[in-house]
């Protein structure tokens, strides 16, 4: 990139994919500054940068960095002082244009289809632990915890994009996982936590998926455990692969309208057996212990940087995404909690055993079971179509694998071992949420995006701009989203060697 050092006003900055326009090397093309005239006609001048590289699968890349520069009478010192504070960031609408490889049309990432994708890969399994996890707390006091846990996860949501976008810009590629960000941010240390905490935490939690679909389609159906859940994995994996961002984001938005639809059914008929009294129940010392897991259910990070590719790195549009899919995942959660406590008020506290309050339900409602089952399923679904997406873009950079069409090597990577896994311990629902939960999402979706954010903040090159933050407070804020995750994580490690 090549940016002029003098003072600019009204700064562009955006970036082309466009295909069959570039040769399999690189080249820069500078345009030289056009010297100022006295004319009205020039009072804007520009300096353009256009690289050409080949760095997506079904497009190549044209940037364009565009600079505006005024020939007017310098503005008095305090002019000046005011206006270095404004430019101190660069406001662009867009970084780049996803164009069809076939018409060369600009096909905008739409933002409804963006936000079903975080608010499905949200709703996952998660939910369906959650009461489990919160009834010696009682709902008031998991409410709150809910909450905190949604402003942190929204938080290092944004922190992810924030970095992908200031990655993308300087490596001027789309695309970037969290691999690259890692590597630019906090270098091999930094690779290494990234990789193995992103591998675990996902395979972890599409077995989990995969086990939990598979015994629910056995039991509606009838068939043999090993059919279901290759028929859940082979279906769902292969739209991830063949279907366009559109055809995905349609399909999400289907199964998003599932689970409205399953779960407005669910609050009916269950919540007419609910205890309101039992609502006011708070034990907020026991809130802490149920904090991983409700992490654990609002992750959606990994599909962040699909997330910005999709909406051609549109700083607007990703916090919207961001802010308004795990909202609708918040809202779900809270009712969600509430009917299963106020309904279910024998939960067994205390016991070294997970308790699925779910069962417990089941059990007393045969009206509600098929319907639990059809949420159940829809939740995870969803969730499990925004990790295969997710590990499989990783994977796909991991790999480094060449630049052309969909490579199916990562989603044979991303498919199988979960599959296998689960069909080889069909009970390791619980635990696989467990071990993700406690340790591994506070780590790579917590202390990882702050420490990234803190070194591209702070400690980055000076010969790049600064693009707009996307979350405010500074330092101040990330060593709370620093300490909150590491005092989390202390505490588990304390608790899990008092409690072996």
């Amino acid at each position: 990139m090549a940016f002029s050092s003098s003072s600019l006003s009204l700064p562009v900055s955006f970036l082309l994919f466009q295909k069959h326009l570039v040769p399999l090397h690189n080249y820069h093309h500078h345009h030289h500054r056009r010297k100022p005239s006295n004319s009205v006609q020039n009072d804007l001048l520009s300096t353009n940068s256009i690289h050409f590289s080949r760095t997506h699968p079904r497009f190549s890349m044209i940037k364009c960095l565009s600079q505006r520069q005024s020939t007017q009478q310098p503005p008095p010192p305090a002019k000046q002082e005011q206006q270095q504070q404004q430019d101190e960031y660069y406001e662009f609408e867009r970084l780049f244009s996803n164009l069809n490889q076939a018409t060369l049309k600009r096909e905008p990432g739409s933002l409804s289809s963006a936000i079903f994708l975080v608010a499905g890969t949200t709703v996952g399994a998660g939910i369906l632990a959650i009461p489990a996890v919160t009834k010696e707390a009682g709902f008031l006091a998991s409410a709150v915890a809910c909450i905190i846990c949604w402003i942190f996860m929204v938080v290092t949501g944004l922190l992810i994009a924030e970095v992908n976008i200031n990655t993308m810009c300087e490596l001027g590629s789309g695309g970037v996982s969290l691999v690259s960000m890692a590597k630019r941010t906090l270098g091999t240390a930094g690779v290494q936590i990234a990789c193995w905490s992103y591998i675990f935490i996902h395979y972890a939690l599409l077995i989990a998926y995969v086990a939990r679909s598979s015994d629910i389609l056995t039991n509606s159906f009838g068939i043999p455990l090993w059919e279901s859940a290759t028929i859940f994995s082979v279906v769902l994996g292969g739209i991830c692969y063949f279907g366009s961002q559109r055809f995905i984001g349609a399909v999400n938005g289907v199964l998003v309208s599932g689970i409205i639809i399953s779960f407005t059914a669910l609050v009916v008929v269950a919540g007419g057996d609910l205890h309101w009294d039992a609502l006011l129940k708070a034990n907020f010392e026991a809130a802490p212990q149920s904090i991983p897991i409700i992490a654990l259910s609002f992750v959606y990070q990994n599909v962040v940087p699909v997330l910005c590719t999709n909406l051609e790195g549109n700083p607007s549009k990703v916090r919207t995404a961001i802010v308004l899919g795990t909202a609708i995942p918040l809202l779900l959660f809270l009712v969600w909690n509430a009917v299963i406590l106020g309904t279910i008020t024998n939960l067994e506290a205390g016991t070294e055993k997970i308790i699925d309050p779910l069962q417990q339900l089941r059990s007393s409602n045969g009206v509600v079971g098929p319907i639990i089952e059809a949420f159940s399923l829809v939740a995870i679904a969803t969730s499990y179509i925004g990790f295969v997406l997710g590990l499989a873009d990783f994977l796909a950079d991991l790999l480094k694998l060449p630049a052309g069409q969909s490579q199916p090597l990562p989603y044979l990577l991303t498919l199988f071992p979960p599959l296998t896994l689960a069909l080889l311990d069909p009970e390791i629902f619980f635990k696989a949420l467990d071990f993700a939960g406690t340790y591994g999402v506070l780590v790579l979706f917590g202390l990882l995006p702050a420490a990234m954010s803190w070194s591209d903040r702070y400690l980055g090159s000076p010969e790049f701009p600064k693009l707009p933050l996307l979350v405010p407070g500074g330092k101040l804020t990330l060593s709370f989203v620093i300490g909150g995750a590491s005092l989390v994580i202390l505490s588990e490690i304390i608790e899990n060697f008092q409690h072996p």
